[in-house]
């Protein structure tokens, strides 16, 4: 049977609301009176019951335990619940005034409210772990194909790849054969009604830069028939921010892109900013840090302190990034070469030491100042490395939109890469950050870096 406890959800979510509402206002009322023998007698009761029978119709009304699977988040749940909450509250104070019921305690519908959002929360993040867990397991699982196959179609499944507790299953590429996508193609447009039927496909993303308007309409009208959902894909990043706005024409919607160019002033003037006193400060306030680090590594080994390279930067131009040496001088005579990590018998002891805090990096600091580089963004790489990864992954390209950065999401989540696969499954985490960089998100990844380099776990 076809998701067969899904359907369990949507009213054990609506019980589940129900019984806290009950047990707060039960539980409200002893903290209050010290006792519950009396909570079902007027005129208590009455009150009990109008709670009920309010909460009831706004759950008609608002229907707030709708949520796609995209948007089943804590914060999401948790806004949702306060705001349901928040009309509950309004719809009993009118119906307090309206009776005139003001025998009622203040202190016990106080009490009532937050007890009610304080359980409700609790199992919607338990329930909301417990889901995550289930579906990340294999379970409770739609399955989904993508009709259309480029760079955009390998972005959605990139995506649910990341996030596997959304519990979508990818199951393969549709489009026209060629020599350049035969491999990567489950079947043509010929084969999708038949493959949708026999594998109970759910969801059908159709990427419109590549498929005709002739099969998009044949896809959207066998969707009652054979039980799928159809979403677009249309590929609008590059001139897309968040300052876009929508408006209507009467019933054609316009997009309004004229605050691209404002919203990324100020995304770019805030981050730059941030880099020069947040450099500033590491500099100043870890200044004996650096010394002593720049001490050891002359100690440790024959060669300078500090080691200069050319990497490729914002727009592609070439900057001179600086590091604490790590290796010993001339480990790379026979030409570019990646650290094979830890074990590699390139790096000094105290390079190893320094690799694993990340304290080598701390020179970068100052190329931060210069501006070839930001505290947050992709990590550079030299041109002889970033020809090779393009021929397997293009997209690499997107991150030559932003400046790159000392640390990164793929630095935190992956570390560094030993060869050019490992570049590019890194590749995939770090390609998240020029579409959804902000000030908390680089926060975000500055904490998580501090963390690692506490923990010694660098590689």
């Amino acid at each position: 049977m076809r998701h067969r406890y899904s359907v369990f959800f949507l009213p054990l979510h609506i019980l589940a609301d129900f019984f806290c509402l009950n047990a707060a206002f039960v539980l409200a009322y002893n903290v209050k009176f010290g006792s519950v023998s009396a909570v079902a007698e007027p005129p208590y009761a009455t009150l009990w019951l109008v709670f009920n029978l309010v909460w009831l119709v706004i759950a008609i009304i608002l229907k707030p335990y709708n949520f796609p699977r995209q948007l089943f988040k804590i914060d999401h749940l948790l806004k949702k619940q306060a705001m349901v909450i928040g009309v509950h509250v309004a719809a009993i104070a009118v119906y307090w005034v309206f009776t005139q019921a003001y025998y009622y305690s203040r202190d016990h519908l106080f009490y009532t409210y937050i007890l009610f959002f304080l359980l409700g929360a609790a199992y919607r993040i338990g329930g909301l772990l417990f889901l995550r867990e289930y579906r990340a397991r294999g379970y409770n699982n739609r399955r989904y194909v993508v009709v259309g196959y480029g760079k955009l179609s390998k972005t959605i499944t990139r995506f649910y790849d990341i996030h596997p507790e959304m519990g979508f299953r990818f199951c393969g590429f549709f489009d026209h054969s060629s020599s350049e996508n035969r491999l990567a193609l489950k079947g043509g447009y010929e084969d999708l009604a038949t493959y949708i039927r026999d594998n109970q496909i759910d969801c059908v993303y159709c990427c419109l830069p590549y498929i005709d308007n002739t099969y998009l309409r044949q896809i959207v009208d066998n969707a009652d028939d054979l039980d799928y959902q159809v979403k677009l894909l249309v590929d609008f990043r590059g001139f897309l921010s968040r300052g876009t706005s929508v408006e209507y024409h009467d019933f054609l919607p316009v997009l309004n892109l004229s605050s691209q160019i404002l919203e990324d002033f100020r995304v770019n003037a805030l981050k730059r900013a941030f880099d020069i006193l947040f450099s500033l400060g590491v500099i100043v306030l870890g200044s004996p840090i650096f010394v002593a680090v720049a001490l050891a590594t002359r100690l440790s080994s024959k060669g300078p302190i500090f080691y200069a390279q050319e990497r490729v930067g914002r727009e592609g131009i070439p900057f001179t990034i600086y590091k604490f040496r790590s290796m010993y001088v001339n480990s790379e005579k026979a030409g570019p070469s990646l650290s094979q990590g830890l074990q590699d018998n390139r790096i000094t002891p105290w390079g190893r030491f320094m690799r694993r805090t990340r304290l080598d990096e701390l020179p970068q600091f100052f190329n931060v100042l210069k501006g070839d580089m930001s505290v947050v963004g992709p990590r550079p790489e030299r041109q002889y490395f970033i020809d090779q990864i393009v021929e397997i992954a293009p997209e690499y390209r997107d991150l030559l939109k932003v400046k790159p950065g000392i640390t990164s999401i793929g630095q935190v989540k992956f570390g560094y890469a030993a060869n050019v696969d490992e570049m590019v499954k890194r590749l995939r985490f770090d390609l998240l950050y020029p579409e959804r960089r902000s000030f908390g998100l680089d926060i975000w990844i500055i904490v998580q870096t501090v963390r690692v380099m506490m923990q010694g776990r660098g590689q």
